[in-house]
């Protein structure tokens, strides 16, 4: 049974901030054992370094999103939604929003058990980041759709004429070669946009700029902006499935590669990419026009 010694509970606990949303050390210990209990970390020396190498702050927030704090909640809220549509948006274009919306109920625990709500935040543990806990969470509600529709979709009848002979099943996930053929393909899709359209995007990946602050430079309404990123994003997809395609994957071995990558921190990163691809090869911002957008 993992045990935390109080002393360093009390010290983790002061690390991660929590006595900002009035997170009580005893919760945030036994979120912490729950994490150590995950990772197999049971000797004194091993637990102490594990704990110390979680993301204290995110799983501070994350245990009092879960107790109910409306500040925590609040917070949550205004810091991550922007990271979970993007992610969402990434993953599928055309329904991303949706996506991301559907994931609130779960996280926020509308479903009770025994009195208790059900919040989905009880299974992060810290070891990652919130935010790539969260993109591996959307990417596999998005498999999981998939999944679920291809189930109930009717079988064709075998003497139908034109019945197509049975495909091959599908071969085994391999998450590091989904991956690296993603990342190759990504790359080389960025490579293709038009530069207004990766200066668009490194501004508002990269450089984290609003629609608004990116319309005042392009002198674009920030609706305009927005259909202009929407494009780009689906533009990306579609060259990134192609070149999958291209390599002999199957749609389902395309949505598990996405899955896969998301699930990877930094595969799916545009903000990395761009910020090393776009922002290097375009021109960057005037400091003028910067400083008139703070």
């Amino acid at each position: 049974m993992v045990r935390v010694d109080p002393r360093l509970c009390s010290q983790l606990h002061h690390r991660a901030n929590a006595g900002r949303w009035d997170l009580p050390e005893e919760a945030f210990g036994q979120a912490l054992e729950r994490s150590a209990r995950k990772a197999g970390a049971d000797d004194d020396r091993a637990l102490e370094r594990y704990l110390g190498g979680l993301h204290l702050e995110d799983l501070a927030l994350a245990v009092a999103c879960e107790q109910g704090h409306d500040g925590a909640w609040e917070h949550f809220v205004r810091e991550f939604r922007p990271t979970l549509y993007r992610a969402a948006s990434a993953i599928d274009p055309a329904g991303g929003r949706e996506l991301a919306d559907s994931l609130y109920a779960e996280l926020f625990g509308l479903k009770e058990r025994g009195g208790e709500r059900q919040s989905l935040f009880r299974y992060f543990h810290g070891r990652s980041s919130l935010g790539t806990w969260l993109r591996a969470i959307l990417a596999q509600r998005h498999v999981d759709g998939i999944r679920a529709a291809r189930r109930l979709e009717p079988l064709p009848e075998e003497d139908a004429p034109g019945t197509p002979a049975a495909a091959d099943p599908p071969a085994s996930p391999d998450a590091r070669r989904f991956v690296a053929l993603l990342q190759v393909a990504l790359t080389a899709a960025v490579g293709r946009l038009a530069p207004r359209d990766r200066l668009r995007l490194g501004w508002y990946y990269a450089e984290e700029m609003t629609l608004a602050q990116i319309g005042r430079v392009t002198k674009e309404h920030e609706a305009t902006v927005s259909r202009h990123l929407s494009r780009t994003r689906k533009t990306l997809r579609a060259d990134v499935e192609q070149q999958l395609a291209a390599q002999g994957l199957g749609s389902a071995a395309i949505d598990e590669c996405f899955a896969a990558a998301a699930s990877d921190s930094g595969a799916m990163d545009l903000s990395t990419l761009l910020g090393a691809d776009a922002l290097r090869k375009e021109p960057r911002l005037d400091r003028s026009e910067s400083e008139g957008m703070s």
